[in-house]
């Protein structure tokens, strides 16, 4: 009788977390496409007042940027922070690295299991597009890496105009992952920049 009742309560207790993992990974999910909903619009009411104006000077939560993937049709809006909170909104640009274009290490974070899924596809020579509200930058990438977490290479100040995006891995893992995915990029000059042909871009 005993062992009848705890199969039951066990089997309640599973349905139970079943439900509540389902819950959470919906949850994201809808966020996830709440905040790039959102950061689309902020988007492109920057691009209408930015036109004229000086540096910009963001908030966290603020859409930053378009990342762009051409060769896998990425488009993807880059919010200010890389707290819990803005990485549910999308990629996060980590405050005090490099705005998208300058120079120095523009570093950009994002969960593997939303918005980040996308750069285990990502390879050496592939570029990748940041737009701002006024211009467009073409980086291509030098290297791809996996890392522990300790390692904090991608944070460090550059002399060049680089990008480091970061999520963790592996892509495919239940619970917090135990490693990093690095992919660095470097700023394209602008003269070799235009060459960039327009049907790749994402619209």
């Amino acid at each position: 009788m005993r062992t009848a009742i705890a199969k039951r309560v066990v089997s309640y207790l599973l349905l139970l977390g079943g439900a509540f993992l389902l819950f959470e990974g919906a949850r994201d999910f809808l966020i996830s496409r709440w905040g790039q909903s959102t950061a689309e619009s902020e988007f492109a009411e920057l691009q209408t007042t930015t036109k004229s104006a000086g540096p910009q000077h963001f908030h966290l939560g603020d859409t930053v940027a378009k990342l762009e993937i051409p060769r896998l049709g990425a488009a993807l809006y880059v919010v200010e922070g890389t707290d819990k909170h803005d990485l549910r909104l999308g990629p996060g640009h980590m405050v005090g690295t490099a705005l998208p274009g300058a120079d120095g290490n523009c570093v950009i974070a994002g969960h593997r299991d939303t918005h980040f899924r996308v750069l285990k596809d990502v390879r050496r020579g592939d570029d990748l597009i940041l737009e701002t509200g006024s211009q467009r930058f073409v980086y291509t990438v030098k290297d791809t890496a996996v890392v522990d977490p300790t390692n904090t290479h991608a944070l460090q100040p550059t002399r060049g105009a680089v990008v480091n995006l970061i999520t963790c891995y592996p892509f495919y893992y239940v619970g917090n992952a135990p490693k990093r995915f690095i992919v660095e990029a470097e700023l394209v000059p602008p003269q070799s920049a235009s060459l960039v042909s327009p049907a790749h871009s994402v619209k």
